[in-house]
């Protein structure tokens, strides 16, 4: 599915729109290859609204916006940066956690 995911996002980037849903649009590639895709995504989309649907953290920490939902009920709404102050948070408690298992820090 990743190749498939890929020239999806090509065509994204030719056909320029405004607005662009990304149903974990980057949970078939490697982690490298999602970092890439973030950047384009950043670069090019950086005008339009980007709705990104994703269990890989990474994907959204970046985002104006952060809706974390758990069994279908909103635990978090808010910017990433004001979520992460707030270690009582959902996301922050997911991050914390993420950095734990894999050695990797987001500061």
């Amino acid at each position: 599915m990743g190749p498939r995911q890929l020239v999806c996002l090509g065509r994204v980037l030719l056909k320029r729109s405004k607005v662009l849903v990304l149903d974990e649009g980057t949970a078939s590639v490697d982690t490298v290859t999602d970092n890439l895709i973030q950047q384009t995504l950043r670069h090019h989309f950086s005008d339009c609204s980007v709705i990104t649907i994703a269990h890989r953290i990474t994907s959204v920490l970046d985002s104006d916006k952060v809706l974390l939902l758990n069994q279908g009920l909103i635990e978090d709404y808010d910017s990433p940066t004001r979520l992460l102050e707030n270690k009582s948070s959902s996301l922050a408690q997911l991050v914390a956690e993420y950095t734990m298992r894999s050695n990797t820090s987001f500061e």
